[in-house]
């Protein structure tokens, strides 16, 4: 299998796109590049291979899924310093996110108690269990990298450890 020339963002132009608008399939590089593009209209290409049977498609979303404005620059300005600190290291981007119901999404004051829980923090300094969340993160089937991750005791306490901190918020 030949590799593909990397596509740069056609919004930023600056950011490798790792995703393509489901309509026209113009390339972005994040959530704050589909909003952009989203401001103007957008029509999907004529295609003869339409499938009536395909899955709804998936709408590109950061985690966590509902972020304030101010949250989408300060990603970006993260993204442009880790690019601009190490250039040959590849810069992660998320990924389109589905969530199916609500009350799976979380709220802002439990992203900041798992965020300033230190018990997370010093657990994180672990570079297996770092190593074990970025495998899943940039894994191309991340819910299968994730019921392997649960059959290791040190990533399964991780996970008690946020599940509390969010009940605590609750």
């Amino acid at each position: 299998m030949c590799p593909r020339a990397a596509q740069t963002c056609e919004i930023c132009k600056k950011v490798v796109s790792k995703y393509k608008c489901p309509s026209c399939i113009l390339p972005y590089c994040s959530l704050a590049c589909f909003k952009i593009h989203k401001e103007t209209p957008c029509a999907k290409p004529s295609s003869t291979e339409d499938n009536p049977a395909s899955p709804p498609k998936e709408v590109p979303e950061e985690r966590p899924v509902h972020v304030e404005e101010a949250t989408n620059d300060v990603v970006e300005k993260t993204q442009h310093k880790a690019i601009a600190a190490s250039p040959a290291k590849e810069v992660p981007v998320a990924r389109p996110l589905h969530v199916e119901e609500e009350k799976f999404v979380l709220e802002k004051a439990q992203l900041e108690a798992i965020a300033s829980s230190s018990e997370i923090r010093d657990a994180l300094k672990d570079e297996a269990l770092q190593k074990l969340i970025y495998n899943i993160d940039s894994s191309s089937n991340p819910l299968q990298e994730l019921d392997q991750a649960m059959g290791v005791e040190a990533f399964r306490e991780f996970t008690d450890k946020i599940l509390s901190n969010i009940s605590k918020s609750k």
